[in-house]
């Protein structure tokens, strides 16, 4: 009100310094035009009035980001542990994979396997003194060499023997030294091994003898008819049957496999002597099942002259010695 007062005032005043025309308007039309311009002016009230509106809703937006950016930040902080837990989970599958290629290689280095591989025969336990079925001919195979030898100064005797069979022992002793295999179905020893008639064979044929046969049935049909052949049915060593038994004789056993032949001879070997050392008959030629000295030996070797074994055989059969015989054409031990 007060400024209404002053603009009023002011435009008399200024009406009274000016001088009044004819031209110009009346005083009342001044007074009326100035007091139409005193109060044509309201409008600065609304605008500072908006003004303030303006500053009022100022502070809601500001205020607005200021809560966003918390929520923001929490939402942020909310989703921090997702990448942990997938980190977790990673290491979790690294653990159960790492078993995996660590077992491989055990199970691989684990012996994996083979065999198996696998435990080695041993020759362990209670030799057969008599030829086991591997003289069958079903047995058709060659084993790993176990074999024993001795020299000539280590046989009783072995000097009063008669040229002929002194060669005949060294050359089959020789033969002992050759690591040679039991092998069924050979007579030669660069087969890598011989069987039992074939080692008798081998060793008659080098030495001169003529018309040997190659089988042991046929080698002990071939002594009979020379007339040299000693039957015996006693099992004991000291008995008179074997007064006449000397070194290079042939020995013959039946049983010793399971075979359609007439005669059933199936086992032959040559007797060496006395071994010096132990005062027990010793023999030489082809076996897998035979022993030397209480180990049991496969292959051409030395053995334990022995007639049968206390027991049967795995095979369950009962091998019998028969007889010996002279080497037809070969000559006599004095």
């Amino acid at each position: 009100m007060r400024q209404h007062v002053l603009l009023l005032f002011s435009a008399l005043l200024l009406f009274a310094l000016s001088g009044a025309s004819a031209e110009e308007p009346s005083l009342g039309e001044k007074i009326g035009d100035s007091l139409k311009k005193v109060f044509a002016t309201p409008t600065p009230t609304p605008a500072r009035h908006r003004s303030s509106h303006k500053k009022k809703s100022t502070p809601t937006p500001t205020a607005t980001p200021s809560r966003t950016k918390p929520r923001k930040n929490s939402a942020k902080a909310k989703s921090s542990p997702v990448p942990d837990e997938s980190a977790t989970a990673k290491p979790k599958k690294k653990r159960k994979r790492t078993p995996a290629p660590t077992a491989t290689p055990d199970e691989a280095a684990s012996p994996s396997n083979t065999p198996t591989p696998s435990e080695s025969p041993s020759p362990s336990g209670t030799p057969d003194e008599t030829p086991s079925p591997e003289v069958s001919p079903d047995a058709s195979r060659e084993k790993k060499s176990i074999t024993a030898t001795i020299s000539p100064d280590e046989i009783k005797g072995y000097e009063d023997n008669p040229p002929e069979i002194r060669k005949l022992l060294d050359s089959a002793l020789a033969l002992t030294n050759r690591d040679l295999s039991y092998t069924y179905g050979s007579a030669d020893p660069e087969n890598g091994g011989m069987d039992c008639s074939g080692f008798i064979y081998y060793v008659l044929r080098a030495n001169g003898v003529k018309d040997v046969p190659r089988d042991a049935s046929g080698q002990y049909v071939w002594v009979r008819k020379a007339g040299n052949f000693r039957s015996v049915l006693s099992r004991d060593l000291d008995s008179f049957e074997f007064n006449e038994l000397k070194p290079g004789d042939l020995l013959f056993w039946t049983g010793t496999y399971d075979v359609e032949k007439d005669p059933p001879v199936t086992h032959t070997m040559i007797y060496l002597g006395e071994n010096k050392e132990t005062g027990k008959p010793v023999m030489l030629g082809a076996s897998d099942g035979r022993s030397f000295e209480g180990k049991r030996m496969s292959g051409v070797s030395v053995f334990d002259f022995k007639t049968a074994s206390k027991s049967a055989t795995s095979s369950g059969r009962h091998p019998r010695f028969v007889g010996y015989a002279r080497i037809p054409g070969l000559g006599a031990a004095k």
